[in-house]
């Protein structure tokens, strides 16, 4: 089985394309990115610390970076899991907070995602916040 960190490092079908079909807040035929779980990860690396940003800014940020008008919410979510449990994987194996990406950034009540993450599961909103 791949840990998270060579799931993170998979290539995957990413690039802009035409959105299939309406989904959540996506209408069909708007340029919609894919993106792969190294452009999520590097995104979220770029957070400022003692900043938050929900899915749907994450989302639009991500759009805009790469040209596109909307990034798939489908794939964000499977992205932001295996972000975060990559980044468990490496505090696990010894790396420090200020070295892995700070997932803990990505906040959403709203969204069923940030629930499943393991910062969500395993800490408050201020310890993650004492995280940076």
């Amino acid at each position: 089985m791949k840990s998270w960190n060579d799931r993170l490092d998979t290539p995957g079908s990413n690039g802009v394309k035409p959105t299939p079909r309406t989904m959540a807040d996506v209408v069909e035929g708007q340029s919609m990115l894919v993106p792969t779980p190294r452009q999520v990860d590097d995104f979220i690396r770029s957070i400022s610390e003692g900043v938050e940003v929900d899915v749907r800014a994450l989302r639009t940020a991500l759009a805009i970076e790469h040209g596109a008008e909307v990034t798939c919410p489908v794939t964000i979510g499977y992205h932001l899991r295996t972000v975060a449990e990559a980044a468990n994987e490496d505090l696990e194996h010894g790396m420090t907070l200020r070295d892995v990406a700070p997932f803990w950034r990505v906040r959403d009540a709203k969204t069923p995602t940030t629930s499943k993450l393991p910062s969500a599961r395993h800490s408050s909103p201020r310890s993650a916040n004492a995280k940076g």
